[in-house]
């Protein structure tokens, strides 16, 4: 996979087919129009494309605004390439850029800049100042300019339109399971592990404090069964999510537990997948009620995956 940060890098003899947004999360909506816009480029001779913008206009439009997202940036590449497409437009959300009217953008960007042949769009999709930008006018140019034009309906799962912020309300309320349903994938988390306390290897569960980045979702505090993943190799996990109100804690960490592992990880880069929710975060009265629970969790944990394998 190509990818460019400005148009004028690109080159490329054969006309694109190319979908525009976030596509934050890469969920099931979003791999429905890639999948279309596959099928449009292989019967059609034209190179697949996404343009997509960073940072995300949110961040531009309300810089107070305390959005997470469900993707970096380095994950939402590994998802475009996963997904096969053959080039990548990571668009500065900037002035200049912001500023282009919706017909501009079609005339300046995708047509003089990209060769755009085939234009798929979502379902709710709007671009361009003010939202100038839509289906009736890419109808309106499509005719002009020489290209064509498809907007996908939306996809259902359980009678209800998969999004973005669906999914990010879903984890925010700990449904760890709905959340991946609609993203077709196990959410995931990446960061450094870092030195924390050292509480855990006192009661007998050491645990990987895990630095993420700044404007990546956590779900809501709480205790969850994950997948963890060092140096290529999987691993079952407990994770929490929280502040660590037993010992009167203040600063929210991320930190798991890693089942049958006793290896030195400091300053190295790991991952963890959410595969389900195990209970709220619980302020216990005494360390020894704390130590209950976590063995509980750590039988519950053990039994998800034994049913999980069956």
């Amino acid at each position: 996979m190509n990818i460019f940060k400005n148009f004028k890098d690109y080159h490329s003899e054969k006309p694109l087919a190319l979908s525009l947004g976030m596509f934050d999360g890469g969920h099931l909506g979003h791999k429905y129009i890639i999948d279309e816009l596959k099928k449009v480029g292989s019967e059609n001779d034209l190179e697949t494309a996404i343009l997509t913008f960073w940072p995300h206009p949110r961040f531009v439009f309300n810089p107070n605004e305390d959005l997470k997202l469900l993707n970096t940036i380095e994950e939402k590449k590994v998802l475009m390439e996963k997904y096969g497409i053959n080039n990548l437009f990571l668009k500065e959300f900037d002035d200049e850029f912001r500023n282009l009217t919706g017909e501009e953008f079609v005339r300046q960007i995708l047509i003089e800049k990209l060769n755009v042949k085939y234009l798929i769009i979502g379902y709710d999709h709007s671009f361009g100042k003010n939202k100038s930008g839509n289906f009736e006018l890419l109808q309106k140019l499509s005719k002009e300019l020489d290209f064509e034009v498809e907007q996908m309906e939306a996809i259902n799962i359980h009678e209800n339109n998969i999004s973005s912020t669906k999914i990010r309300n879903a984890l925010l309320a700990g449904n760890i399971k709905e959340a991946n349903e609609m993203l077709g994938y196990s959410y995931s988390v990446s960061g450094t592990v870092v030195h924390g306390k050292k509480l855990g290897r006192t009661i007998g569960y050491p645990t990987a404090n895990i630095e993420t980045d700044s404007i990546k979702l956590l779900p809501k505090k709480g205790a969850y069964i994950v997948e963890v993943f060092v140096n290529e190799n999987q691993y079952k996990g407990m994770l929490s999510i929280g502040t660590n109100p037993t010992v009167n804690g203040e600063k929210l960490t991320v930190e798991v537990y890693i089942l049958d592992f006793n290896e030195n990880i400091y300053d190295q880069n790991i991952t963890v997948k959410f595969r389900d929710f195990l209970h709220e975060e619980i302020k216990f009265e005494s360390l020894e009620k704390l130590i209950e629970r976590l063995d509980e969790d750590k039988r519950l944990t053990e039994n998800f995956f034994i049913l999980d394998k069956l």
